[in-house]
């Protein structure tokens, strides 16, 4: 297909789009560094003109295009191979996009968290991105990359070191900084609104294997953690982790993807360490109290009124420049093999984990999606995971360009 741009960055005057821009800017085409042939597209070109102006990259191009303007979507994808999405909430304003990128055969990324989109774009979109070769990749930020990247790198090691994939997998943050943005809470109210008002909806959010391919055959009981919880194999305690609940359903659309590679009974679970001692169960016990009083919150009108108008980030607020360069991430993994070896990993990120690293780890999947023509030569179209469409080569990106780093601890 020819196009005039590699990657268009659609959403360019969003929270995070922003961030991406300058990011791109940074990393690409000045002296010694990859040539990419990117543009910008969004809804107003004042505000176009100003994220380009605050960038320093007034000569990059840009185009007009709403979220819901089919034919504007139709000829903003006509011109690129790629199209990297920053538009949430996705189940709001996301289809459109998917569906013409599906239909036309543009390949196409973003950053969405929200499981129960997904399995609608993947019901009404697959066999369309199956036929016209369009790579549809969703969650490209810190849901899911650390966790589905970081248990990939951690099988591959298992095999190469222990001879054996890990039926067992168990990821830990151990630590992290950061601030929330507007377009993240704006996102977590709307799945609770839905799920309050779906009884249906909230049936298939409690399945493990929602976005599985059909007759994955993999029946496995999971273990998610909703309460405070003594973890021996981390020797701490743990609390829930609120993006646990998308993070895990990428990995095990990765592992069906695979042909159950890691095992039909393969086992996969996240929660945070707290600490140890009295103060470790305490600080868990607060942290479960407090999720369950924002999910309260978010369901109830009144008091979601005054969640969002009073109290939350809206939707184009987040974290300062200082918190985005400042923040972080260290997240460990436990593999064990059938046999009971043990393997034991970790990934570390620089930069706020949702907005300063994300826009890194988002650029890369587009990047590889654009310029990686040789790895993607025998990837037909569909909807794909980090992991299964780019493996090693986005783990090489993520560690040259974007500050992550995957290691072997034991």
């Amino acid at each position: 297909m020819s196009t005039q741009f590699d990657v268009v960055v659609f959403g360019a005057t969003s929270f995070v789009g922003q961030i991406l821009v300058k990011y791109l800017g940074n990393t690409f085409n000045n002296e010694g560094q990859e040539s990419l042939n990117w543009a910008v597209a969004g809804r107003s070109q004042a505000k176009l003109d100003q994220v380009k102006e605050s960038s320093g990259q007034t000569h990059i191009p840009s185009m007009i295009a709403d979220a819901g303007d089919e034919e504007a979507i139709k000829t903003m994808c006509a011109q690129a191979k790629v199209i990297i999405s920053t538009v949430g909430p996705y189940a709001l304003y996301g289809e459109t996009l998917v569906k013409v990128c599906a239909e036309t055969g543009t390949d196409y990324c973003d950053l969405t968290g929200e499981v129960q989109w997904i399995d609608r774009m993947l019901n009404k979109y697959e066999a369309s991105a199956k036929a016209s070769g369009a790579r549809i990749v969703h969650c490209s930020g810190f849901d899911s990359i650390p966790s589905d990247m970081g248990v990939y790198f951690t099988q591959r090691e298992a095999k190469n070191r222990l001879g054996d994939y890990c039926n067992k997998v168990a990821m830990r943050v151990k630590a992290a900084k950061g601030g929330a943005s507007g377009g993240t809470i704006a996102s977590m109210i709307n799945i609770t609104q839905e799920a309050t008002k779906d009884s249906s909806l909230r049936k298939k959010l409690m399945n493990p294997y929602l976005i599985c391919p059909a007759n994955h055959g993999h029946t496995a009981r999971q273990f998610d953690t909703k309460k405070p919880t003594f973890d021996k194999n981390f020797k701490g305690w743990t609390a829930p982790f609120i993006m646990a609940a998308i993070n895990t359903r990428i990995v095990f659309r990765s592992n069906a993807l695979l042909g159950g590679l890691y095992g039909k009974d393969f086992q996969y679970d996240e929660a945070m360490l707290v600490g140890k001692g009295l103060k470790g169960r305490l600080t868990a016990t607060a942290i479960v109290g407090g999720l369950g009083a924002f999910l309260v919150g978010a369901a109830l009108k009144p008091s979601r009124w005054l969640l969002e108008n009073y109290i939350l980030p809206k939707p184009g607020e987040g974290p300062s420049p200082k918190q985005q360069i400042e923040g972080y991430y260290d997240i460990r993994f436990i593999g064990k093999t059938p046999s009971g070896k043990e393997i034991h990993t970790k990934v570390v990120g620089q930069g706020d984990p949702g907005y300063g690293s994300t826009s890194k780890m988002l650029g890369q999947v587009g990047a590889c999606l654009a310029l990686d023509t040789e790895l993607l030569a025998d990837k037909e179209g569909g909807f794909w995971t980090t992991s299964t469409l780019l493996g090693d080569r986005l783990i090489e990106r993520l560690e040259q360009d974007a500050d992550l780093k995957f290691e072997v601890l034991s």
